[in-house]
């Protein structure tokens, strides 16, 4: 990736527009020409309670194609009833439906990471005109992320281990203990290198990047166990109903390991399902690695735009 100075800002959106869904309002971003012919991309940010703002790398896509960012209800710029009766998996996945309509987006690609991965994959295995499914980092399946998070922690040294696993017990230790033992796990495996100031900058503009609360009632907060509404979730039988082309994209150093995405991309039928690996990234592959996550979700639409899609050079 090529460092940015301290000075370089993500370039405006060519237009925001809020979208309804049942609980409030959306926010929602559009970069390049929506009717320009060539099939849009709908991004779908992770969490639960992130915000669109750690994707905006993506918004250089928008050379080649309409690209749209939302922040999910009670997250960014969205807006935030705070009601825990909206904090469903299926109240969620169905803002994509809703988008989709006010936006007129009959055939698009989609795209969800981590925890937007989970939605997407909720809506693709149910809805039509998905031209293809990009799933990077993906919480397909909640057993499945934490046999993954076990397996990684196995990895670190042996007394980050150790205090990783008592702070998990009855008896944790001090909670500086215990967020350095984290940050441990996080540096190899979340985020490997330094934030892109781009994005980080933009996020500092947002009122609100990430909701701790909705993140907490939904998932926890530990990465190595899941106590809220996600911790018996399987989305796995959803891979069998999948009818796009399916790319499996996760960094060498992912949280979500080669094995588990190969398993996964393997149940796509027909084999549509594909996995990419890209070297010298953890899970956030958009900042640690910048031009391969945009090279490689470029060159899979590409292919997977079909023949009414206008010329691409």
């Amino acid at each position: 990736m090529t460092p940015l100075g301290s000075s370089a800002v993500a370039a405006p959106a060519t237009r925001t527009q809020r979208v309804a869904v049942e609980g409030g309002t959306l926010h929602v971003r559009i970069d390049g020409d929506l009717a320009n012919g060539r099939t849009p991309l709908l991004l779908v940010h992770g969490g639960p309670g992130g915000s669109h703002a750690g994707l905006i790398p993506a918004a250089a896509l928008a050379t080649d194609r309409a690209v749209i960012f939302y922040d999910q209800l009670d997250c960014g710029r969205s807006d935030h009833p705070g009601d825990p009766a909206n904090w469903t998996v299926t109240r969620f996945a169905s803002e994509i439906a809703a988008i989709r309509t006010a936006l007129g987006l009959d055939r698009l690609h989609l795209f969800g990471h981590s925890w937007g991965a989970t939605l997407a994959l909720e809506h693709a295995a149910r809805a039509p005109g998905i031209a293809s499914l990009v799933l990077m980092g993906p919480l397909v399946s909640t057993a499945a992320w934490l046999g993954d998070a076990d397996t990684l922690r196995a990895r670190l040294p042996a007394g980050v281990q150790a205090t990783l696993i008592a702070c998990e017990g009855p008896n944790p230790p001090a909670a500086e203990a215990c967020r350095a033992a984290t940050r441990v796990y996080y540096d190899r495996y979340w985020c490997s290198r330094d934030p892109d100031p781009v994005v980080t900058a933009y996020a500092s503009a947002m009122p609100r990047c990430f909701t701790p609360t909705l993140y907490e009632a939904m998932w926890g907060t530990s990465e190595f166990s899941a106590t809220g509404t996600l911790a018996d979730y399987d989305g796995t039988p959803l891979l069998a109903q999948l009818e796009a082309p399916t790319l499996f994209l996760i960094g060498d150093s992912d949280e979500v390991t080669e094995p588990t995405a190969l398993k996964f991309a393997a149940m796509v039928p027909h084999n549509r399902g594909t996995t990419i690996v890209v070297a010298g990234a953890a899970h956030r592959l958009q900042n640690d690695r910048r031009d391969l996550f945009l090279t490689h979700l470029r060159d899979w639409m590409r292919l997977h735009d079909g023949v009414n899609d206008g010329d691409i050079a």
